[in-house]
Order: structure tokens, then sequence, then C-alpha cells
């Protein structure tokens, strides 16, 4: 570790003119030996250098996310040449190309941060050994050394024996103690972050090789940190806790205001700016009538909680229109056309259910279809006229037979009464 820190030596007079300006403004209030000065100045160390790399921090969200976009085209080009590894290479570059990603800029926080956390490193072994590094002279030297967290000395480690403890003017527990309790708080953070980045921020809906990957580094990291961490001077210890607790906040807040399309972090997202916009009537910001914009804009594109935000919406008498304006609309519905663009307003038809009928309905309605289809073959009573009734009709005796009235009148040329089979002929 020395030696890596004295690679980035070249950085470790401003690291150290940083933090003894900090220790300047904080000394006049806790002291000047004070492990909080000292401890606050590390701190505020980190918070400076963070803030200087929050636009690498989006750049690296944007990455991540361009990343897990390319996913499924990444496996057909690695199950197309999985016996080429050359040409597989080839066509990921292409692909990287074209989509204009770079795999390296999710590593872009952590490769720029890295200098200052050796120069720190660097800065600190110089304290825990008496020697003066960058602008920190004997004075502050001696102060420095002084300086204890919960009585762990800055430049102790875990791994130091008693004598080099109690050179520092501490006791071997109290340094183990506090060392250990901040290495368990800088591996639970870490996990924390990794857990919560694959949880709510993942899109669901795509299962590819990086989501694995994410899930094993998720276990990994607090491993490494665990390991590493004894290794660690109490106040690099205290910059990298800060970091993490610096991280996990910043992703929190990105997750919660600018979730990954698909996740469960969108649907929560969606879900509140329903409720927002439904309260109010209207988009109110530029941000809600970008987001309603670029929902709308997708058209067919749209993912499940995309869709139910449309839906909900509607249902909400609302009608989103293609600027992203919210308006009202007592009758709005929106139908999606061949081309996948959103139709809205009062308009668009709305389909009507059928109402369910009863059996005997149904049965009343088939018998009474069925009678309107049947022809009529007689005259009623009132409109035959008396001398148009035939005398052959009626039978012999003049009196009618019973249940003649349901048959039908026999034609014209049929023998009447009972047909008797024709005999065989005779040969």
């Amino acid at each position: 570790m020395d030696t890596i820190a004295s690679l980035f030596s070249f950085i470790t007079t401003p690291v150290s003119w940083v933090i003894v300006q900090f220790h300047s403004v904080y000394g006049k209030v806790f002291g000047a030996d004070s492990g909080w000065a000292w401890g606050l100045s590390i701190v505020s160390l980190v918070i400076l250098i963070r803030i200087c790399l929050i636009p690498l921090f989006v750049k690296q969200i944007k990455a991540t996310r361009a990343m897990q976009t390319l996913q499924p085209e990444m496996k057909k080009i690695q199950e197309r040449y999985k016996t080429d590894k050359q040409r597989q290479s080839e066509e990921m570059m292409k692909l990287y190309k074209e989509s204009g990603t770079n795999p390296l800029s999710s590593c872009l926080p952590i490769l720029a941060q890295s200098p200052f956390f050796f120069a720190l490193y660097h800065v600190l072994n110089g304290i825990a050994t008496g020697k003066t590094i960058g602008v920190i002279d004997d004075s502050l030297l001696s102060s420095a050394r002084q300086a204890h967290i919960f009585g762990a000395p800055l430049a102790a480690k875990f791994t130091d024996g008693a004598d080099k403890v109690s050179q520092l003017g501490a006791t071997l527990t109290d340094v183990r103690v506090v060392t250990a309790i901040m290495i368990v708080m800088m591996s639970a953070s870490q996990f924390y972050t990794q857990r919560q980045l694959m949880t709510k921020n993942v899109d669901t809906t795509v299962k590819t090789p990086f989501m694995q990957q994410q899930k094993m580094l998720m276990y990994v990291f607090p491993v490494m940190f665990a390991v590493f961490g004894i290794n660690f001077p109490v106040g690099v210890l205290v910059y990298w806790l800060t970091t993490n607790v610096w991280t996990m906040g910043q992703q929190m807040y990105v997750i919660h205001n600018n979730p990954t399309p698909g996740s469960k972090a969108q649907a929560a997202f969606l879900e509140r700016l329903q409720k927002h916009v439904s309260h109010h009537g209207k988009t109110r910001s530029r941000r809600e009538k970008a987001i309603v914009k670029a929902i709308v804009a997708k058209g067919r594109d749209r993912n499940e909680f995309e869709r139910k935000f449309m839906n909900s919406l509607t249902k909400a008498g609302l009608a989103a229109q293609s600027d992203g304006v919210v308006v009202k609309s007592e009758n709005a519905t929106v139908v999606e056309s061949e081309d996948g663009t959103p139709v809205t307003g009062a308009a668009a038809p709305k389909r009507q259910q059928p109402k369910r009928q009863s059996k005997s309905q149904r049965q009343t309605a088939q018998a009474k279809a069925a009678a309107e289809a049947e022809p009529k073959t007689s005259l009623t009573k009132s409109d035959e006229p008396q001398d148009a009734k035939p005398d052959a009709a009626k039978p012999a005796g003049g009196g009618t037979k019973p249940g003649s009235g349901t048959r039908s009148k026999a034609q014209s040329g049929q023998r009447k009464g009972p047909q008797r089979p024709k005999s065989p002929s005779k040969k």
C-alpha cells in the first residue's frame, strides 16, 4: 500500500493543504489538537471531492443505463461468435461505437477519486511515522499525532501492535474496537448501496449477465472493504466511510427522482407523479412536462408502469398532450393508432360493454326470433272471406276431428285420411 501511495505523491501537497485549511477553521471551534477538528477536516475533504465529481457521477449513471440497454444485443453477439473471440471483440467495439457507450464510464468516479484516497493515505502514514509531508510542518504534525477519535489516534491501524499504539497515546483495545466498528459500518454501507441499486433501480424486464455480475459485486465489495480495512489508518477509514455514506445518499436521491425505466423505482416514481398531477390537474414544472412528454412519445414502446401511468391519468379525467402538458377532459380517453401515437380527447370512441342477459331472457328472445322467421301459412278468421273456404276442407259428417286445428291443411291433389302402403308389383 505504501508503494501505491507513493505513486500519487504528486497530489499529496494539494490534499495536505486542503486538510490544513479546514483544520484552521474547525480548530477555532473544537481546539487545534482535537480529534474532531482533524476528523471533520477529513470529512470536509471528502465532501469537496465528491461535489467536484458530481458531473462524472451523472456520466456514470448514463453509461450504466446504456450498458443495461445494450445487454440483449451483447448477448446475441456472444452467442453468434462464441467460437471466434476476436470477431466477438470486434463486434462488441462496433456496438459500443454505434451506441456511443464506453464501458469504462461506469468506473470514472472511482478512478478519479483513487488519487485523493492514496494521497490521504500517504499523508496519514507520514503522521504515523512522525514525518512531515506536504504543507504539514512539525507543529501540525505534533497536533495531528495527539488527535484522537473516540480514543483512537488518526494514524493508528487495526493491525498495529501495542507498542506502536502506546507511542500515539492510546490503548490497543480502543484502537481495535473503534477500527472494527468503522470497518463494519463501511462494509455495511457498501452492501446496502449495491443492494439498493439491484433491488430498486434495475430493469426487471431484462435478464442479462450484467445483472448477475452486479449481484456478485454486491457481496464481493463488502468483503474487500473488510479485508483491506484492517490495514487502513483511522483517518482513512473516516475518509472511506464518509464517501460510502455520500454515495449511498446520492444514489437514494437519483433512484427517487430519476429511476431506471422498467425498475421498481420507476413504478413508485410514476405513482407519486400521477397523484401529484391528478391533485393539481396539470403538470407544474418543466421536469414533470419533460417526463410526461417522453412517455407520450414512446407510444407502443411504453413499459408496464408507463402504460399504467397513462391509464391512471385517463381515469382521473386528464389527457396527456404530446408537448408534456396535461389538460382536463371529462371524456378523455387514450387510443393508440397503428404507429403507436396516442390520440387524446372526447372524439375518441368509447367501447360499450353489452349487458348480460339471464337464461330465460335468452330463451324468450330465441323463441321470438324463430316465430318471426316462420312464414304464415293461413289467414286469420277476420281476414278470410266466408266464400273463400272450400267445402272439401270440411270432414265428412260436418264435424271436425279432434286436434285438427293444429294440423296444416291438406294440399290439393293429396288423398285424405291414412294412406295405404302400395302393394309390391307381381312378377
